[in-house]
């Protein structure tokens, strides 16, 4: 999330010990790691209370579908990997142009459509 390296871990902690100096960083370490239980807490007081307040009728409702890249992946993406819609005879026929970086045997030509050019 953050992509933290070795490297920035190290960085950070030399200006931190250079902002707050050496005496007064496990005070301030220490705050911090409070205050992120803390807030971490009322995060999920609030889930609780928002799960209670819905209703029975919401029991299977997960929070995690609220995050925009859970939801474009379970309602829009999944649509697109098995299509029920399609036959077996259909998804056989589309399979070999499924994947564009393969390559056309020697002396086969790609598809073409006349109207779409």
């Amino acid at each position: 999330m953050f992509d933290l390296s070795l490297t920035k871990i190290a960085v950070l902690l030399v200006l931190a010990i250079v902002i707050f100096g050496p005496d007064q960083l496990p005070k301030v370490a220490a705050q911090a790691g409070r205050t992120l239980r803390e807030l971490r807490r009322l995060a999920e007081g609030a889930q609780r209370d928002l799960t209670e307040g819905l209703g029975p009728e919401f029991a299977d409702f997960d929070l995690a579908d609220l995050n925009p890249r859970t939801f474009v992946r379970k309602h829009l993406l999944d649509e697109f990997e098995t299509d029920p819609v399609l036959s077996e005879a259909d998804q056989a026929a589309s399979a070999p142009y499924a994947n564009s970086s393969t390559t056309l045997p020697p002396g086969e030509s790609p598809p073409y459509d006349s109207e779409a050019t």
